[in-house]
C-alpha cells in the first residue's frame, strides 16, 4: 500500500470515534518496528520525526527518506508527520520532502507572533496538500501545552484555531512529555469540553505517562491522535539490555538492535489495537 496523507488516516479516526496512534521514529530500526507493529495489528500508523531527532541525525533527509520508503512498501496505511518543530524552515523542508503533516510548535512565542507564524505554515502546507497540527496550553504561555499544571482553555482554543486555520490541536489536559512512569491523570471533563468546542481533532502528547484505561477514557471523551515515544523506546531499550546481558561476547549490533525492534513492534501493535478499541466498543 502506498504512503497515504495523514489527513486520510485522521479522517477515518474522527469518523470512527477512535484513537489513532502516532509513534516517534528515532532511527531506522524504530521506523521498521513501528511499521511492523502496524502490520501485525492490521491498522494504520502515523510515523513521526521530531526536531530533536533531526538534530541528533544532523539533518532531516536521510531518516525521512528511509521512513517514506518503509511507508510506501507497507501493507497498511502509513503516513509521515513532522513532530514538535519550532524551526519554521524545518517545516518547509519536511513539506518539500513529502511529509503528509507537520506540527509547528510556536508555544514559546507571544500569541500574535505564534498566530502569524502558524498562518504561514498553514498556507505552505495547503500548497503541499498537507495538514498542520499546532499546540496550545495557555495564550502567552512559554512552557508549551504539556508543562505540569498547564491546561488549555476551550475559548482560547477556539480563537486560536479560527485565527490560524490549523487542522488539529494538541491540548494540555494533564499529560507531560517523557514520563517514565504511567501514572498521569487526564482531565476528562476538559477533554469533553474541548471536543465539543472544536471542529478539529484533539491531539494528546505525553501519552507515555498515561495508563491504558485512562488513554481509552480520554479517547472516548474526544482525543483522536495519541502520540507515544518514551513508552515504546523503553520496550526497545529493555530488550537490547536483556539481549546484551545474555550475550556478553557478541559484537554484531544487528543482533541486539533486532531484539529491540521485535519488542517495540509487539508493543506498537498492542497500543494501536488499544486505541482503536475505543471506537470498536461503541460500534
Amino acid at each position: 500500500m502506498p504512503l497515504v496523507p495523514t489527513s486520510q488516516i485522521m479522517q477515518a479516526a474522527v469518523a470512527g470515534g477512535y484513537g489513532q496512534g502516532a509513534f516517534n521514529v528515532i532511527h531506522l530500526e524504530t521506523a521498521q518496528a513501528l511499521v511492523s507493529g502496524a502490520e501485525q495489528a492490521g491498522l494504520p500508523v502515523i510515523l513521526q520525526i521530531s526536531e530533536n531527532c533531526v538534530k541528533y541525525h544532523g539533518g532531516l533527509r536521510p531518516l525521512a527518506a528511509a521512513s517514506l520508503a518503509l511507508a510506501e512498501e507497507a501493507s497498511v496505511p502509513v503516513s509521515l508527520h513532522l513532530d514538535h518543530a519550532e524551526d519554521e524552515e524545518l517545516v518547509y523542508r519536511a513539506l518539500d520532502l513529502g511529509f503528509g503533516s507537520v506540527m509547528y510548535d510556536g508555544a514559546k512565542l507571544p500569541f500574535g507572533e505564534n498566530v502569524a507564524a502558524t498562518q504561514r505554515v498553514v498556507a505552505a502546507a495547503r500548497a503541499a496538500s498537507a495538514t498542520v497540527e499546532a499546540e496550545l496550553g495557555e495564550i502567552g504561555g512559554k512552557d508549551g501545552a504539556h508543562a505540569p499544571g498547564v491546561r488549555t482553555d476551550p475559548d482560547e482554543a477556539v480563537q486560536f484555531v479560527e485565527s490560524t486555520g490549523v487542522d488539529s490541536l494538541a491540548v494540555a489536559v494533564g499529560s507531560s512529555h517523557a514520563m517514565l512512569e504511567r501514572g498521569a491523570s487526564l482531565d476528562l471533563d476538559l477533554i469533553s469540553r474541548l471536543h465539543r468546542a472544536l471542529e478539529v481533532p484533539l491531539v494528546l502528547h505525553g501519552s507515555s505517562g498515561v495508563p491504558d484505561a485512562t488513554l481509552v477514557a480520554g479517547i472516548e471523551a474526544g482525543m483522536r491522535k495519541i502520540n507515544v515515544s518514551t513508552h515504546l523506546n523503553g520496550f526497545f531499550t529493555r530488550a537490547v539490555r536483556q539481549w546484551l546481558a545474555a550475550n556478553e561476547q557478541a559484537v554484531d549490533s544487528r543482533k541486539y538492535l533486532g531484539a529491540g525492534r521485535t519488542a517495540m513492534a509487539a508493543e506498537a501493535a498492542r497500543m494501536l489495537e488499544l486505541f482503536a478499541s475505543a471506537g470498536r466498543s461503541r460500534a
